[in-house]
């Protein structure tokens, strides 16, 4: 018998603003991913291997824990796409984790912030749709954030590899969403992560298993927190708030990752960033309200 207390909380999840509340923690664990990646002392390439493999165990079991998780039979062609898309979301992880060790948290969160100007780009260079005003906004919008929060243009230091490492992590997820609009659209979003961070383990087993083996025991549990609670969990919330609120509202709050991500940095490792580097943050994240108010978005898997 369920006690009343449970029955409040199950309540409470159901409504509408547990579904807000909900958004709001996915992208809180999403933006918590670059904090846990600069916590464990491996590259990027192991760390992307462990986050793939707790996030598989995460999601298997948020699946069977969710009884009206719905699935469905694929073709065996089907997981060749799966893959691919996997291979894409290993290329975005691995840089993603580089920018992190290289530039810090919050450099490695902005570059990656830059992703919805990339989407606009692909769109148009491979779907033919046209650019319109909101767009050519976004665009602008993210080129004068970036050139913001660049720490320096007469020497190229540590944060500014970083920035870069960042960028070319915002690509490759920009990347990976025109990947799955083609490949695994109308797919359960629970079923393609999982199949997602599948393919990832496979593809790096080879290259990551020995030195995940040599990883000593707060690495391993730093690994675990972030494919279980920064990956699976993350996934779950954001799919579960999708029964109270439309894919648009969910992903206006996902935007704020970016924003959990630098105050985290802030206050674990005290990097408190400038003047300068606020105000091309506050740009990036007005091109990513933008670009989610005119889209449905899709969780970043930061």
């Amino acid at each position: 018998m369920t006690s009343p207390r449970r029955a409040d909380l199950f309540s409470f999840l159901a409504s509408r603003s547990g579904a807000r509340f909900q958004a709001h923690l996915a992208a809180l664990l999403f933006g918590l991913s670059g904090i846990f990646g600069a916590l464990i002392h491996a590259d990027a390439v192991t760390i992307t291997f462990g986050r793939a493999l707790f996030a598989c165990a995460a999601l298997a079991g948020f699946s069977c824990w969710r009884a009206n998780t719905r699935r469905q039979r694929l073709p065996a062609r089907q997981y060749a796409w799966l893959l691919g898309s996997g291979a894409l979301l290993a290329l975005h992880w691995i840089t993603f984790f580089i920018s992190v060790k290289t530039g810090g948290v919050a450099m490695a969160t902005l570059g990656f912030a830059s992703f919805p100007a990339f989407t606009a780009l692909l769109d148009r260079a491979l779907f033919r749709e046209r650019i319109g005003q909101a767009e050519r906004l976004l665009l602008a919008l993210v080129s004068l954030g970036l050139i913001l929060v660049t720490p320096s243009f007469q020497s190229v230091d540590q944060g500014t590899i970083g920035l870069l490492w960042g960028v070319v992590s915002g690509f490759s997820f920009a990347l990976l969403a025109a990947f799955n609009r083609r490949a695994v659209r109308g797919l359960p979003a629970i079923q393609v992560a999982f199949w997602q961070n599948a393919a990832v383990t496979l593809l790096l087993a080879p290259f990551s298993a020995l030195p995940l083996l040599t990883l000593g025991g707060a690495d391993w549990l730093t690994l675990a927190l972030l494919g279980v609670l920064c990956t699976g969990l993350a996934h779950g919330l954001f799919v579960a708030s999708l029964s109270r609120l439309s894919a648009r509202s969910s992903g206006m709050i996902i935007a704020l990752e970016p924003v959990y991500a630098i105050a985290g940095a802030w206050w674990c490792f005290g990097q408190q960033p400038s003047a300068r580097m606020l105000a091309g943050a506050a740009l990036i994240l007005c091109a990513i309200l933008l670009a989610a108010g005119h889209q449905a978005a899709e969780p970043p898997p930061a």
